[in-house]
């Protein structure tokens, strides 16, 4: 059992940066691929960024490649999320997820993959 809490939410405007953290709770936290997900009001939830349980393999959707950066440190079992030059359309509630996996450079981009889930943490970047 992992339970995800994430953290770093706010209101920020446009071109800004806001950088999101994830705690995990339990001692195997690099056993699991992580990954970010988001929901604007009315959309599904959809993929962001994903990290494999190595910290060198990372996957964006191609919506924020270049502006936001997935990391982990698995010594304090936190993942992260920065995000840079934010734009409205970036307006969400974001999630983080853990996968178990015994593959250690596998990253996942769909909701169906994960196996837990954080509460989420409201973005919101004005104009």
């Amino acid at each position: 059992q992992v339970q995800l809490v994430e953290s770093g939410g706010g209101l920020v405007q446009a071109g800004g940066s806001l950088r999101l953290s994830c705690a995990a709770s339990g001692r195997t936290f690099s056993s699991y691929a992580m990954g970010w997900f988001r929901q604007a009001p009315g959309k599904e939830r959809e993929f962001v960024a994903a990290i494999s349980r190595s910290p060198d393999f990372t996957s964006y959707v191609d919506s924020v490649k270049g502006r936001f950066t997935i990391s982990r440190d698995n010594a304090k079992n936190t993942v992260y999320l920065q995000m840079n030059s934010l734009k409205p359309d970036d307006t969400a509630v974001y999630y983080c997820a853990a996968k178990a996996t015994a593959n250690a450079i596998s990253r996942f981009g769909g909701t169906y993959e994960y196996d837990y889930w954080g509460q989420g943490t409201q973005v919101t970047v004005s104009s």
